[in-house]
C-alpha cells in the first residue's frame, strides 16, 4: 500500500487551505472527505465573512490567527481569483453608555494588530450608512472586514492544491485509524480506514469540522468535545443588494457576535445567525420562532427590512470545542495533529491555520523540501453575474454557450454549468455552490430540469441518478411499475 506523507481528514475551508499550503512541498499529500462533494459540511452554511480581528480576546490563539489570516486572504484572493470584497463592518450601539465598550473593544483589537479602527458617531453613520436606524448614536468602525463566497473559496484552494499534485478523495468517510508504535512522529504511519478504502500516512491532520472529536477518539484522544452550535440565516433579495455599504454588527454576546446584517460576495444579504447549541450534528432546521428573533434584532438595526425581503431561509452548525481553537501535535499520537473547534472567525484564520499547521509538522519530524515548480496562479472562474454585459458579448462571440442562460435569476449560462461539472461537480448543490444557478427567488424552479439534463448529459448517467447533495437525495425515482 502507498505510503503518504500527510493526509488530511475533512474538506471544508480549512482542510482544503491546508491542503493548498502543503502542496508548496514534495510531499504526497491525499485529503479524505465524507461528503459527495467538498465542502458540503460546515463550510457550505458559513457567512463568508472576512473578520478583521475586533471581537476575540486579545490572549486567544483565534484572535491571533484571525488578524493573520486577514492579511493572507487578500494575497490569496490575488492568486487564486477568489472574489473578495474590502466593505468594512461597523459595530453599532444605540446608547451613550455602550460606546465604553466600544473603545474597549477597539483597544483590544489595536492589541492585536488590527488597523485602521476608529469610532464614529451619528454624522458619520448618517453619512457612510443612511439606511441605518436613526437611534445608533455610535459604531466601532473596522475597515479591513471583508466578503468572500465561502465554498467558491474552497473549491479554489482545491483546485489550486490539486494543481501542485494533492489527492482529494470524496465520499471516504473515515471509520477507524490504527496508529503503529513509533518512538518519534517522523517515524510514525498511521492505517486510515475509510467507507471505501484503506490509506497509509506518516502524518494525519484532523480537519473534520463537527466530527473532529469523533475522529480523535479513534486514535485515543478523549479531551476533545464537540458541540454543534446552530445558526439560522435568512437570505434576502438581490434587489436589497445595497441595502448596507458595510456588514452590520450589534455589540458582540458572551457566545455569539450576535444577529448581523451580511453583505455577500453575490449581492444577496443575510440576516442572522441565531446562536444555539444543540446535541445533533445532523440538525440543520429552521423554525419560525428563529426568524422572528432574526427579523426583530435587525430591524434594531435596518428598520426598512421586512419578511417579504426573505428568499430562503437555513442553518449551519459551528463546531464549538470551548472558548479557543485546538490546533496541537498530539504527543501521546505521534505524527497526528488535531485542528478542532474552528467555529467563527475559522473562515477567516483558515490561511492563517494552514501555515500554523506547516509549523507544527516541521517541528515533529516532517521534511519540508520546497518545489521547484509551485503553481501559485489560478485562473479567476467567469461568472457572468460578476461582469459587465460588454464582457458577456466578448465571451458569447467566443462560445455561444455563454448566451444560452440556463438560469435567470442569477444569469448563469450553460458554459459555466458545464465547466463546474468538468472542475469536479456532481450533484445539483455542487453545481449551485459552484455558480449560483438555483440560489435566486425561484429557487430553481425554471433551472432545475435544465440542469439535471446537462449534468446527466456530461456525466453520461441517466437522470434517475442525478442528485441534490449525495446518495438519498435523488430527484427523480424510476416508475417501478413501468420498470
Amino acid at each position: 500500500m502507498k505510503i503518504h506523507d500527510v493526509i488530511i481528514i475533512g474538506a471544508g475551508v480549512t482542510g482544503t487551505a491546508i491542503a493548498r499550503q502543503l502542496s508548496r512541498y514534495k510531499l504526497d499529500i491525499a485529503v479524505l472527505e465524507k461528503e459527495e462533494d467538498l465542502a458540503f459540511g460546515v463550510s457550505k452554511s458559513n457567512s463568508g465573512i472576512i473578520h478583521p480581528g475586533t471581537q476575540n480576546p486579545v490572549d486567544s490563539l483565534k484572535g491571533r490567527l484571525c488578524v493573520q489570516g486577514n492579511r493572507l486572504m487578500r494575497v490569496i484572493a490575488r492568486e487564486l481569483g477568489v472574489d473578495f470584497k474590502e466593505v468594512g463592518e461597523l459595530i453599532v450601539v444605540f446608547r451613550e453608555e455602550d460606546i465604553a465598550e466600544l473603545q474597549q473593544i477597539k483597544e483590544e483589537a489595536e492589541k492585536l494588530g488590527v488597523p485602521g479602527l476608529k469610532i464614529v458617531r451619528r454624522e458619520w453613520l448618517r453619512q457612510h450608512e443612511p439606511n441605518l436606524s436613526p437611534e445608533a448614536v455610535a459604531a466601532l468602525y473596522a475597515p479591513t472586514a471583508g466578503i468572500v463566497s465561502p465554498y467558491r473559496l474552497v473549491y479554489d484552494l482545491a483546485e489550486n492544491a490539486v494543481k501542485n499534485g494533492a489527492e482529494f478523495y470524496t465520499q471516504h468517510k473515515v471509520i477507524a485509524i490504527a496508529a503503529m508504535p513509533a518512538q518519534s512522529a517522523s517515524a510514525s504511519c498511521f492505517e486510515i480506514t475509510t467507507t471505501r478504502a484503506a490509506f497509509k500516512s506518516r502524518y494525519v491532520i484532523n480537519a473534520a469540522g463537527l466530527y473532529a472529536d469523533d475522529v480523535c477518539a479513534m486514535v485515543g484522544i478523549n479531551d476533545v468535545r464537540i458541540t454543534p452550535r446552530k445558526g439560522e440565516e435568512f437570505i434576502l433579495d438581490k434587489k436589497k443588494e445595497h441595502l448596507t455599504r458595510h456588514l452590520l454588527f450589534p455589540l458582540p454576546t458572551k457566545i455569539s457576535k450576535g444577529i448581523l446584517v451580511i453583505k455577500t460576495a453575490d449581492g444577496n444579504p443575510m440576516i442572522g445567525p441565531t446562536a444555539e447549541d444543540v446535541s445533533d450534528k445532523e440538525d440543520l432546521s429552521t423554525t419560525g420562532a428563529g426568524f422572528e428573533k432574526v427579523l426583530a434584532g435587525v430591524r434594531g438595526m435596518l428598520p426598512s427590512i421586512n419578511a417579504n425581503d426573505v428568499i430562503a431561509y437555513f442553518a449551519g452548525l459551528r463546531p464549538v470545542a470551548g472558548h479557543d481553537f485546538i490546533i496541537r501535535h498530539e504527543a501521546k499520537v505521534p505524527g497526528f495533529i488535531t485542528v478542532a473547534g474552528i467555529q467563527s472567525p475559522g473562515l477567516t484564520a483558515a490561511p492563517a491555520i494552514a501555515v500554523f499547521v506547516e509549523r507544527l509538522l516541521a517541528e515533529h519530524g516532517l521534511r519540508l523540501k520546497k518545489k521547484w515548480l509551485f503553481h501559485r496562479y489560478r485562473q479567476k472562474t467567469v461568472h457572468l453575474f460578476a461582469i459587465p454585459f460588454a464582457k458577456t458579448r466578448a465571451l458569447i462571440k467566443k462560445d455561444r454557450g455563454y448566451g444560452d442562460i440556463v438560469c435567470r435569476c442569477e444569469m448563469v449560462s450553460a458554459k459555466e454549468v458545464r465547466d463546474a461539472i468538468k472542475r469536479g461537480a456532481t450533484t445539483l448543490d455542487g453545481i449551485k455552490f459552484r455558480t449560483r444557478a438555483q440560489a435566486g427567488r425561484c429557487h430553481g424552479s425554471f433551472c432545475t430540469t435544465r440542469l439535471m439534463k446537462i449534468l446527466a448529459q456530461e456525466k453520461g448517467v441517466p437522470l434517475t441518478e442525478i442528485t441534490k447533495k449525495g446518495k438519498g437525495s435523488q430527484v427523480v425515482r424510476e416508475d417501478r411499475a413501468n420498470a
